[in-house]
C-alpha cells in the first residue's frame, strides 16, 4: 500500500499537476493539505474517474484538508480534538478499508510564525493535540499514518541552509522539541526510517528568489507511523521532480510504502 502526503497549495490552482503525478505514480492513498476551497468546491469528479474516493475537510481560501483512496474510507473524523472554537480546517482522518486495514490521517500543522506572538503560541498549542490525539491512537495497537505538513525542520540537516532558520517558527528549538516529543511516544519517522543518514532531501522549495534552481530547499512534510504500520514499512520517497513541473505547487509529494 503505497500513501502519500502533498501540500498542494490550492487544489483547483494545480488541479493538472495532481492528476498528472496521479497517474504517473498511482498512490493508493494521498493526503493532502492547503487545498484552499470548501467542501462543495473540492473536484472529487475528476478525482472518482481515476478511481478515487475522496473525503474533504475544507475551507474557504485558506487551509482545507483531504483523503483521496482506491480504498474505502470509513469513519472519517474532521477536526483534531481538543480545540474548542478552532474553526481552522487542519486535520481529517478515516480508516482505509483495503488489502490491509490502515487509520490515516492528513494534517496541515500551523506555521506559527511570526514567532514569539498568539500565531506560535496556537502552533505549539496545536502540536499538544495531535500528541494527545496519537497518545489515545497508540492505545489500539492498530496501524496508523499520520501525514501531512507538519511545519517542522526537525533537524539542520533537513535544510540547505539551516542558518537562514533559526528565528522561524519552524526551526526553533520549542517547535523541533515538540516534533521529537511526538516521536518519542512511539511513532516513526518513514522517510527517516528508509533513509537514516541521507541529506539534501527536501519537500517545500519556495517560489521567491530562485529557491528551486538553487535547491534552497527544507524537509517539512512528513509521515509518522505507529508501531504496527511501521513493521510493514518497505520504502520512502520524495517525488522531487514534480517542483519542476509547469505552474507546480511549491511541496512535492512524500510516499511511502506498507507491504
Amino acid at each position: 500500500m503505497r500513501i502519500a502526503t502533498w501540500n498542494v497549495n490550492s487544489v483547483k490552482a494545480h488541479l493538472d499537476a495532481v492528476l498528472a503525478w496521479l497517474k504517473e505514480a498511482k498512490p493508493d492513498v494521498v493526503c493532502l493539505q492547503e487545498i484552499k476551497c470548501e467542501d462543495h468546491a473540492f473536484p472529487a469528479f475528476e478525482f472518482e474517474a481515476l478511481g478515487y474516493s475522496c473525503a474533504v475537510h475544507g475551507q474557504k481560501t485558506y487551509n482545507g484538508v483531504a483523503l483521496l483512496s482506491r480504498y474505502a474510507l470509513e469513519d472519517v473524523e474532521k477536526g483534531l480534538p481538543g480545540g474548542d472554537g478552532d474553526d481552522h480546517a487542519r486535520f481529517i482522518a478515516a480508516t482505509v478499508v483495503g488489502p490491509a486495514v490502515v487509520r490515516v490521517a492528513s494534517l496541515y500543522l500551523p506555521n506559527g510564525n511570526p514567532a514569539p506572538g498568539p500565531k506560535y503560541d496556537y502552533k505549539l498549542a496545536w502540536m499538544k493535540r495531535l500528541e494527545a490525539y496519537a497518545r489515545k491512537a497508540l492505545l489500539q495497537e492498530e496501524a496508523f499514518v499520520l501525514a501531512g505538513d507538519f511545519n517542522v525542520i526537525p533537524e539542520p540537516r533537513d535544510a540547505r541552509f539551516p542558518e537562514n532558520w533559526t528565528r522561524d517558527a519552524l526551526f526553533l528549538p520549542q517547535t523541533r522539541a515538540a516534533f521529537s516529543a511526538l516521536k518519542s511516544i512511539g511513532l516513526t519517522d518513514g522517510y527517516r526510517a528508509v533513509h537514516p543518514l541521507k541529506t539534501g532531501a527536501y519537500s517545500f522549495w519556495d517560489y521567491q528568489a530562485g529557491a528551486w534552481q538553487k535547491d534552497n530547499g527544507i524537509l517539512i512534510d512528513h509521515l509518522l507511523l505507529s508501531p504496527q504500520a511501521a513493521d510493514r514499512l518497505t520504502g520512502a520517497d520524495i517525488h522531487k521532480h514534480v517542483r519542476g513541473w509547469e505552474k507546480p505547487s511549491d511541496h512535492v509529494p512524500v510516499m511511502i510504502t506498507l507491504k
